[in-house]
């Protein structure tokens, strides 16, 4: 819709099926244009244009940076059906009533699309435009975007293929060493959808004197690309940590999973724009730069169908467990649940009065100390019963 001169009441673009989300590769984008006018009004030409385009803006210093590129270019001449037409192909529009030029066209086959994106720095958009031309007046023009989703499917060969790495840093305090950090970490696959579980197999090792802690993050990078140069906007999405590492001591996770947020499909077909996902395994080293390691994602369209990799995650797993003492990961068997006075007396161990340090992910952060709340259990609603030697039962009153 677009502001009303005198003359014309109504100039807007409709499309017939409002409910479409988004359109993909090959789709009709299909609709009319409604017209009302005030006074009695020649319009010469109505043309429709179709557009689709990416452009990058930025300032690099006193410099500004552009860079467009064209995906979507349509461009029609349509008529009013049934309504006469002078021979110069001009029509009279009256007021009291109402006007519908038709219009339809199709979209480029797949590969020759990029989606709707929209970033710090850039933007992909599609949108129709319609041109109404009359005598000795300005054209006047209205817009009707529409979203562009081209499918990207993760379960192929290549995203269904597990995926890891190790990592490891030597630790100093005052050029002196202290030790260093390890982690070790996998995932089954790299392709996943919004909604998604990344079960995450990791293990981490401290050996140095500080208390370190295992997160892990998804992270997305937009790279912006105008005038030869790039930019690069990193962001994280979400992230889960686990629990303290002291000081010659492991932790293993064994499937911690992270939920994929709702975000936009990785757009890797850009020439100026990209977009790229990744799984940030790190270990935060209180007064040290944190041991990073990336593992790529790919977030697409099409969900996970659960066969393929399922098969092979399966026989991997049954690899590994045959050959349990060279995996790095050990698979054990629950034991049996303590008693009370031992969970009890468990707990006091597992919450030491020493504060452990708090975790920050600030730039240059001091070393923050801070004590966690100690809470005991609530007591048990029973009593527990000990059978004596001489045969006599007795009842131990609550821990």
């Amino acid at each position: 819709m677009v502001a009303m001169t005198k003359r014309v009441k109504v100039f807007e673009i409709v499309f017939n099926d409002p409910s479409k989300t988004f359109y993909c590769s090959g789709d009709k984008v299909a609709g009319k244009i409604l017209v009302e006018v005030l006074e009695v009004t020649r319009v010469t030409c109505m043309k429709v244009l179709g557009v689709g385009c990416a452009k990058v803006e930025y300032a690099k210093g006193k410099q500004r940076c552009r860079e467009e590129v064209d995906y979507l270019k349509y461009e029609d001449v349509v008529h009013l059906d049934d309504h006469p037409a002078d021979t110069d192909g001009s029509v009279i529009l009256r007021p009291g009533n109402k006007y519908e030029y038709s219009f339809g066209f199709e979209l480029p086959q797949q590969g020759q699309l990029v989606s709707t994106y929209k970033g710090k720095f850039g933007f992909v958009q599609y949108f129709v435009k319609a041109l109404m031309e009359r005598p000795a007046q300005p054209a006047m023009e209205c817009r009707k975007h529409f979203e562009v989703e081209e499918p990207l499917d993760v379960n192929t060969p290549d995203l269904l293929s597990p995926t890891g790495g190790m990592k490891e840093k030597k630790v100093t305090c005052m050029f002196i060493p202290d030790g260093q950090v390890s982690l070790n970490a996998k995932i089954d696959r790299r392709g996943f959808c919004e909604g998604e579980e990344i079960c995450i197999d990791a293990k981490f090792e401290n050996t140095c004197s500080r208390i370190v802690v295992p997160k892990a993050a998804i992270i997305a990078k937009h790279t912006y690309q105008a005038n030869g140069r790039t930019k690069v906007f990193r962001q994280k999405l979400s992230s889960v940590r686990g629990n303290h590492i002291i000081s010659g001591m492991c932790d293993a996770w064994q499937g911690k999973s992270i939920r994929v947020p709702k975000i936009k499909p990785s757009i890797l077909g850009c020439n100026i724009i990209r977009v790229e996902y990744a799984l940030m395994i790190y270990m935060h080293i209180p007064g040290s730069d944190k041991l990073v390691l990336e593992l790529p994602l790919v977030i697409g369209t099409v969900p996970y169908n659960g066969f393929s990799s399922r098969t092979n995650s399966m026989s991997s797993q049954d690899g590994s467990v045959s050959n349990a003492s060279n995996s790095w990961v050990s698979l054990r068997m629950p034991s049996a649940p303590p008693s009370y006075c031992d969970v009890t007396r468990d707990c006091s161990l597992d919450q030491p009065l020493t504060p452990l340090l708090d975790d920050y992910d600030g730039g240059d952060s001091p070393i923050f100390m801070n004590a966690p709340q100690f809470q005991f259990p609530p007591l048990p609603a029973y009593s527990e019963v000990d059978e004596e030697y001489n045969g006599n039962a007795r009842m131990l009153p609550v821990c």
